[in-house]
């Protein structure tokens, strides 16, 4: 694998070294209209946004042309939420409807096990390599409904992070085992906060500490092998009370990677759109999440794409130490395609 990676990074000049740090979306509905923006670009990932009930033939079609446009040293990582419950990107008479994780967990382990495999196949099938899902946010019972992002439409497993832990390690390796990374969300966690990222820049979570038993689920997907972790937009004061999650090195790097042991692939939430991040400058947000130590940068908006892509790749030309971030960075996400069989130098 490493003579594989570091042959097809070394390859790589620095403006496809800043593509493969973006995660940008585009409507399931056509996932081709993206591809002008690959091949100029050669973005690194591409999110499938909204909901479909198209046939699983269309899907894989779309994909395949969208997997096409890809330059050669390294394909697409092709993302989606599929969660269940209301979350769950591709529907229809070829995707039967998955229960929310609230129900999920209410499973016996080996029915969560078998239905997820289940769920993922499908995904595997359409040429889906990366889900943005378990959701492994513990919402404390006496917070329920009155938790946007998560407790109001039951996404998450259960109000007890111990129990909630198990579930995840086995909704990791069920989801991996067919071929898809799984991605830990939204990490350090959005159970307690009572305002939602996307439509707020009031999200803080008061009660986080570096020992907080709510890391427990993250925890367990990290040493079931989870592929991917998300970092939230939220604040966490007693983890850093200058950044927010994802802007913060003291999370992304000290907690994660660090103290977690996390070796894998970080992701951001939606840089694009979610109101959380609305102060900043388009064109610094990718440069500040990798700056942290983040891997890719995640935009659902297709037209914040070239301003995030020409931010990092002014930020690499001005700061040799900012480039080596950006380099190690596009090496995780070289190898996170090395393990899903995306390099043609993968087995």
């Amino acid at each position: 694998m490493d003579a594989c990676v570091s042959s097809t990074v070394s390859g790589m000049s620095l403006r496809q070294l800043v593509g493969q740090v973006m995660l940008v979306g585009t409507p399931i509905a056509d996932p081709a209209a993206l591809t002008g923006l690959v091949l100029t670009y050669d973005f690194g990932g591409v999110f499938l946004s909204g909901r479909t009930q198209a046939p699983a033939a269309q899907l894989r079609s779309g994909i395949a042309a969208l997997q096409a446009s890809a330059p050669r040293a390294a394909g697409l990582l092709i993302a989606l939420d599929q969660e269940g419950g209301q979350v769950q990107t591709v529907q229809g008479p070829d995707f039967p409807p998955i229960p929310s994780a609230v129900a999920q967990g209410a499973l016996a382990q080996p029915d969560l096990s078998a239905q997820t495999r289940t769920w993922a196949g499908l995904l595997a099938d359409l040429g889906v390599t990366l889900d943005l899902a378990p959701v492994a946010d513990t919402v404390p019972a006496s917070v329920g409904a009155s938790n946007p992002p998560i407790g109001a439409l039951d996404r998450g497993y259960g109000s007890d992070p111990a129990a909630v832990a198990a579930d995840i390690a086995t909704v990791v390796a069920a989801m991996q085992n067919e071929g898809v990374y799984a991605t830990l969300k939204h990490f350090p966690g959005l159970g307690r906060v009572t305002q939602n990222t996307d439509t707020s820049t009031g999200a803080v979570d008061t009660e986080t500490t570096p020992q907080d038993p709510f890391l427990g689920p993250f925890s367990a997907g990290i040493k079931a092998g989870a592929g991917a972790v998300m970092v939230s937009l939220a604040t966490y004061p007693n983890l850093d009370p200058q950044a927010i999650a994802a802007f913060s090195a003291p999370v992304v790097t000290g907690l994660l990677r660090q103290q977690l042991g996390f070796t894998g692939l970080i992701l951001s939430d939606d840089l694009g759109n979610a109101v959380a991040v609305r102060d900043m400058p388009v064109g610094d947000r990718a440069v500040r999440f990798i700056d942290a130590g983040g891997d890719m940068a995640l935009t659902v908006a297709s037209s914040t794409a070239a301003p995030m892509f020409d931010g990092l790749l002014a930020a690499a030309n001005a700061s040799d130490a900012f480039r080596t971030k950006l380099t190690a960075a596009a090496t995780r996400v070289v190898r996170a395609k090395y393990a899903v069989g995306l390099l043609p130098c993968s087995p």
